[in-house]
């Protein structure tokens, strides 16, 4: 299962281009985006979701190409997308929100009102299930966005900065969720926070200013730190200033 971004070209304003050309083929499980704030991280992920359209450049999912209405519905029925804000939709419940997503994919009400029942157990949301969306944290909404996309059975879930925010208890919970999924589907994760890499992911992918700097394991990743004795995470903070710096 490969995503897959050809030649892309994408520009907010005439003059300055965020990607001239970019081609990236993502297969990994669990891929985490790095990059810092500007790299064109979003822009990535949102072109990669359909909500954005590129210039020119194609982008497609197992050959599955978002271009007509059918090829369309395909394509956004297998990727799902969590922006960093999860909205609440006014006057619905945490289920009801969670089930209505399941329909705007195209499953019918009863099925994604089943199917929410099951998304939401698995995202430790069950006990909040009655609960009106607009009055959950910031870390439940977003788990409450897991769920929505758990609900239709995505197979690629692009999480755009998901745990930016959080305190250290919902971080700690939101990752623990994205190990569980490991297997079942694949994830792109976007942030500029090195210490989100952890173990959770197989792939790491180095952006910056519109280019992609490194892409590779996550053992090759940290092998750009040298030789240190330092943990993990202070590999990872250090290969990641070589790259962002072009010094390697």
């Amino acid at each position: 299962m490969t995503l897959r971004l050809n030649g892309i070209v994408f520009r907010y304003t005439r003059s300055t281009a965020v990607f001239d050309g970019l081609d990236l083929s993502i297969s990994s499980p669990a891929t985490v985006l790095l990059g810092p704030n500007g790299a064109g991280k979003s822009t990535l992920m949102g072109l990669a979701a359909t909500h954005l359209r590129a210039e020119r450049g194609s982008v497609s999912w197992k050959g599955k190409v978002p271009g007509s209405r059918r090829d369309t519905v395909a394509y956004v029925s297998a990727v799902a997308w969590l922006p960093q804000e999860i909205v609440a939709i006014p006057g619905l419940t945490v289920r009801e929100q969670v089930a209505y997503m399941g329909w705007l994919k195209g499953m019918s009400r009863s099925t994604a009102w089943d199917a929410s029942r099951d998304a939401l157990e698995r995202v430790r949301l069950t006990e909040l299930a009655g609960r009106r969306s607009h009055q959950l944290s910031g870390g439940q909404k977003r788990r409450m966005g897991l769920a929505g996309a758990l609900t239709h059975k995505s197979e690629l879930i692009l999480m755009d900065e998901p745990t930016a925010g959080l305190d250290p208890t919902q971080r700690k919970i939101f990752r623990s969720l994205l190990d569980t999924l490991r297997g079942e589907v694949h994830i792109v994760v976007s942030t500029h926070q090195t210490e989100d890499l952890a173990d959770s992911y197989s792939e790491v992918i180095v952006l910056d200013q519109g280019a992609v700097r490194f892409q590779g394991g996550t053992q090759e990743f940290h092998s750009l730190a040298g030789n240190t004795t330092d943990g993990p995470r202070e590999r990872a903070e250090a290969a990641y200033a070589q790259l962002v710096r072009g010094e390697v």
